[in-house]
């Protein structure tokens, strides 16, 4: 808690100048109906310089509400820039999924339409509540090379929806262990980042891999993920994603149904970040691997001022459960396809709709981050 109350203070003793912005949103999702949001940043802006950081660092606040009872509350400490070779960052989240997929443990876990009626209508579906606080120290060690430490704390909870559901199904068989729900963790972990992106908000051209080991309660983690973005016209892009992880020990569902990543954790699997078209955490287990590619034209082309472009995505991914190996592999394979639109305004805002449809029907996507 002191670092909490520390950080901040320090942000604001660097001699630079600092913008304040706030403002408000609202946007539609299939699976949480309307939500309403509003967005405060207090930060060092980079102007002009040709950097790849979206500022030199910053405080944010971010919270929003759904009109189906999920919401999230974010307060984030950033900075990316301030100390040469140095970037730190502190997270403190609530949130509630409270229509968050649950269709069971495993890659082969299936779902059935007719299942969802007007006496059991979150059939597939439960409320997951999540605390945390997340705190993250990297130093660069030669060029594009990061060395990362950090540590988190989290408790999550899950609530039954009315009615019958898989959820309390697996939870009475003992499929999902009594005692990790709710459950409370304490996480460290550390990684190396390779890292060569011309802008890390609208990646243009680059490579970005992360390599990660974290051990929680119980378990560990180990997740790799490799990114790229190519530029071979002065309009067209292309951007590619192959990942996995692989969960040792008894992992608690709550651990399951994200992939870590050097920022935020991940829903997965299933979702905008993740599967787009299918249903936010579709498939839960311990071994994920994930893929994709997107092409992207730019219908407007005015670099740091204005972009918007048209993609075409496509995604792949599958789980392993508890003793299968990840390995690479095109069996069990779960794809999905669409469109989306991106708007992208000076250097800090990006906006990304769309739609992506997959074996078992489609989702409508928002975001304010690429899906990778």
């Amino acid at each position: 808690m002191v670092l909490a109350a520390a950080f901040p203070a320090a942000l604001a003793g660097q001699q630079r100048d600092w913008k304040t912005t706030l403002y408000p949103y609202v946007y539609y999702s299939t699976i949480d109906g309307f939500w309403g949001a509003a967005h405060f940043a207090h930060y060092s802006p980079i102007g002009f310089v040709e950097r790849p950081e979206p500022n030199y660092g910053g405080l944010t606040f971010d919270a929003a509400a759904s009109t189906q009872g999920s919401y999230v509350v974010v307060a984030d400490a950033a900075a990316p820039g301030l100390w040469e070779g140095w970037r730190a960052g502190l997270t403190l989240t609530a949130a509630r999924a409270n229509r968050l997929g649950y269709y069971g443990l495993g890659n082969a876990t299936r779902h059935f339409s007719d299942s969802a009626t007007a006496a059991q209508p979150y059939f597939y579906q439960v409320s997951r509540s999540v605390q945390s606080l997340r705190a993250t120290l990297q130093r660069r060690v030669v060029g594009p090379v990061r060395v990362l430490a950090g540590a988190i704390l989290q408790h999550t909870d899950y609530r039954p929806l009315p009615g019958p559901s898989v959820f309390q199904r697996d939870l009475g068989s003992g499929a999902i262990a009594a005692g990790t729900v709710p459950f409370s963790d304490h996480v460290v972990r550390a990684g190396l980042i390779v890292d060569n992106r011309d802008n890390e908000l609208d990646p243009h051209r680059g490579v970005f891999v992360e390599g990660l080991a974290a051990r929680g309660k119980g378990y560990t983690r180990t997740t790799g993920i490799a990114r790229v973005w190519l530029h071979p016209l002065e309009k067209v892009f292309v951007a590619a994603r192959l990942g996995a992880e692989r969960m040792t020990g008894t992992p608690p569902v709550a651990a399951q149904q994200v992939l870590e990543t050097s920022e935020q954790p991940l829903v997965a699997l299933g979702g905008y970040r993740t599967l787009r078209g299918f249903y936010d955490a579709r498939f839960t287990g311990p071994g994920k691997l994930l893929g994709g590619a997107e092409l992207r034209y730019a219908l407007l082309w005015a670099p740091t001022v204005l972009e918007l472009k048209i993609v075409a995505f496509y995604d792949v991914g599958r789980v392993f459960g508890a003793g299968e190996p990840v390995r690479l592999t095109t069996d069990g394979l779960h794809h999905s396809g669409g469109m989306e639109l991106a708007a992208r305004f000076f250097r800090n805002a990006i906006v990304v709709v769309g739609y992506g449809k997959g074996s078992e029907g489609g989702q409508l996507l928002f975001g304010t981050t690429w899906s990778y």
